[in-house]
């Protein structure tokens, strides 16, 4: 009876009523959602269906590194940002230092990795790791995601990988969007601090094939004392696929457009001093805009006994971000805008056939990918409350690579294989220096310069039964450098002299695994690593970017991740990373690597008594770890919970509490100077970003 009336009010009013009611009889959403839900639950008695990571992969998978997580485990998990996504990957940790358009920071066995420098992440075959970005190396913005429309995530840890090139040194990730799973429907979303949300999808038969659409538009303003996020963000995702005797086709056509005001990370000691809260900003006027339009083609058909498969992609994109780092150094302030503006043209094949070879099978595969950025504008300028103050340096870049690989698997005997991987890419990279404030350099810094780099991969796998599986495997991956730091050869600000970076890091790494998998009720990896990097990268706080130490780096670790299904109502999961990082020499009289997380832990607790109702609990957990100058930040932790319930057959109501402790730890921290106004000179201090209070997020969802 509560529950016919909830539905019939939620109907007619609308869920921001929910909240209104909520206050009006003094208790909060949460309580009054899970009474309502309680009672449902016991009242709803349906076909339970059993949700974890049912995907066995031990025979195909090439390490105890790779996973694979499904659209119902994306969705179960409460998530505060899309870039959120990827804590899917095991031990990879996504914070947050600025406003919510812009790329997450991420960390993943001893890696810092900035915005992506060392973790390749690709959706629908398109790369989303910017090269020579304005902002940084690598940069991975997945604001354009619509998490509900993502399919699958596949992921490997390491670098033993062929098929995989730039960006490859920590692992990689392979977003697939679209498929059966979206509903045709309506989802509002209405909480805590501004936010408001607006989800539009559907699943129909089009144009003789299918067609699958997601339109979001999303509002937030967030908790800040003196910055109003004002985030607009508009998000257009349109696949249409066909089946035919000449084989499977993909159309995509995926849009993004957002603004917001950024709240960035503040020096400890203004809060200490009591001049802003921890919620406060030293630069209100910081903040940007960015837009991500693509078009992809992809197809895949039988050729000559074999499997090919063949995509294509165009990228237009456009950032303009606007930080302050450092204050106050300079007289005018610190602030700066940089600026990125490309169109990025690219594809990528693979042939991969099967067939016996000296009485054994093998399979191989032949692959090769293009990739083209056409960068008219890049760089950074001086401004004050986001006017143009000066210019320090424009560029424009055209950056071109090549890559082609193979990788063979032979089964020696029915439990012994082995998997071979060779692969070869070629850069080549062209910068035209468009201006910068000493105007002597441009000459100097513009230049081409081309590179390769040969990689090659070697894992043995032994199957002990269809339930377990052991794995030995070593390979090379690498990154490219910025193509302005490859021919750089004087400072653009002060004119003197400057080193060029290599242009394509290798890294090496091993790893010794195990895999089992009893059923889909228990299944578990365990992976023992090592990790060598030629040259590492570090974040600087006064200019917002990386710098190469010219050092080499040691990584070493191990993983544990586990997803046990108790019963037919409770799933458990648990996922351990531990990682020592060291820098092959003292750099700053310390060998420890800034921003290296020693220790990460995830765990989720699933409950599902029925069809129509779900609990997932989430606790996300690292270590302290150092900062540079042997200072080292506090760990943190953060849960966050999600619960949803299925009102009628066309009616589900859910309600995800993010920070639901109201923890105050840092979602991420640097150690650096900066200037406050009043401050003689520059201060080495701690500088962070806290989490944002705990907050409620209420949903409803129409399905027709």
């Amino acid at each position: 009876m509560i529950m016919n009336l909830i539905c019939a009010y939620l109907k007619f009013f609308g869920a921001q009523h929910l909240v209104i009611v909520s206050e009006l009889f003094r208790f909060s959403p949460f309580t009054l959602l899970i009474v309502a839900i309680s009672i449902g639950a016991q009242e709803a008695i349906e076909e339970i269906e059993v949700v974890g990571r049912e995907v066995n992969l031990v025979g195909s998978a090439l390490s105890a590194s790779e996973g694979r997580v499904s659209f119902r485990e994306i969705n179960q998990r409460p998530i505060l940002r899309p870039g959120d996504v990827l804590e899917n990957v095991p031990g990879l940790v996504a914070t947050q230092h600025s406003g919510s358009g812009k790329a997450n920071q991420f960390f993943l066995r001893g890696f810092n990795l900035d915005h992506g420098t060392d973790f390749s992440t690709i959706v629908d075959g398109m790369p989303v790791n910017m090269r020579s970005h304005g902002h940084g190396q690598g940069y991975t913005d997945l604001n354009f995601l619509i998490p509900e429309m993502v399919e699958e995530i596949t992921y490997r840890k390491g670098s033993y990988y062929s098929d995989v090139g730039d960006f490859s040194g920590a692992g990689s990730a392979k977003i697939k969007t679209g498929g059966d799973f979206v509903d045709n429907s309506v989802n509002f979303g209405v909480g805590e601090f501004g936010y408001g949300r607006v989800l539009v999808t559907r699943n129909t038969s089009s144009l003789g094939g299918n067609l699958v659409f997601g339109l979001e538009h999303q509002i937030y303003q967030g908790p800040w004392d003196s910055v109003s996020e004002d985030v607009s963000k508009t998000n257009l995702h349109l696949k249409q696929t066909w089946q035919r005797e000449s084989g499977d086709y993909a159309l995509s056509l995926m849009a993004y457009d957002n603004t917001w005001n950024s709240a960035d990370q503040i020096p400890d000691r203004a809060v200490q001093s009591g001049l802003i809260s921890k919620f406060g900003s030293i630069d209100p006027t910081v903040g940007g805009s960015s837009s991500r339009y693509s078009l992809s083609l992809s197809r895949e058909s039988e050729l000559r006994g074999g499997k090919l498969s063949v995509s294509a992609y165009v990228i237009d994109y456009e950032m303009n971000l606007f930080g302050n780092f450092s204050y106050f150094t300079s007289p005018q302030g610190d602030q700066v805008k940089q600026i990125d503006d490309r169109r990025i043209f690219g594809g990528n094949f693979v042939w991969l056939h099967e067939g016996i070879l000296a009485g054994r099978h093998t399979e191989n595969s032949f692959g090769g990918d293009l990739r083209i950025d056409d960068i008219p504008e890049v760089g950074v300028v001086s401004t004050r409350n986001r006017n143009l103050q000066d210019v320090l340096r424009l560029d424009k870049v055209r950056e071109g690579s090549v890559g082609i690989y193979w990788q063979n698997a032979t089964s020696w005997t029915e439990k012994f294989k082995t998997i071979l991987g060779l692969r070869y890419d070629r850069f080549s990279f062209d910068v035209l220096a468009l201006a910068a404030k000493d105007p002597s350099t441009l000459q100097q810094n513009s230049g081409i310069n081309r590179d390769g780099i040969a990689t090659a991969s070697l894992s043995f796998i032994y199957t002990a039964s269809e339930m377990q599986e052991f794995y030995l495997s070593i390979g090379n991956g690498f990154h490219s450098n910025d193509a302005r730091g490859t021919v750089i050869s004087r400072d653009p600000l002060t004119g003197e002299s400057a080193q060029t970076a290599d242009t394509l890091v290798p890294t090496g790494g091993s790893e010794v695994g195990w895999r089992i998998y009893l059923t889909d009720r228990l299944n578990a990896t365990l992976a023992i690593w090592q990790l060598s990097i030629d040259s590492e990268l570090i974040f600087v706080g006064d200019s917002g970017s990386t710098e190469d130490t010219g050092v080499g780096s040691e990584r070493h670790g191990f993983e544990l991740t586990s997803y046990f299904q108790l019963n037919d109502t409770i799933g458990l999961d648990f996922e351990y990373a531990y990682t020592d990082s060291r820098f092959t020499e003292l750099v700053d009289d310390s060998r420890d690597i800034p921003g290296a997380l020693d220790q990460v832990i995830s765990a989720g607790i699933n409950f599902q008594p029925s069809d129509r109702f779900f609990a997932h609990l989430r606790v996300r957990h690292f270590s302290d770890f150092p900062l540079g100058g042997g200072i080292r930040a506090d760990g943190s932790t953060m849960t966050n919970l999600r619960v949803g319930y299925e009102l009628s057959d066309s009616l589900q109501l859910s309600l995800d509490l993010l920070n639901i402790f109201d923890s105050d730890d840092h979602d991420v921290e640097y150690f650096y100077e900066s200037q406050l106004l009043g401050e003689p000179e520059a201060v080495a201090d701690n500088h962070y970003h806290v989490f944002e209070p705990r907050a409620a997020r209420l949903y409803l969802q129409y399905q027709f």
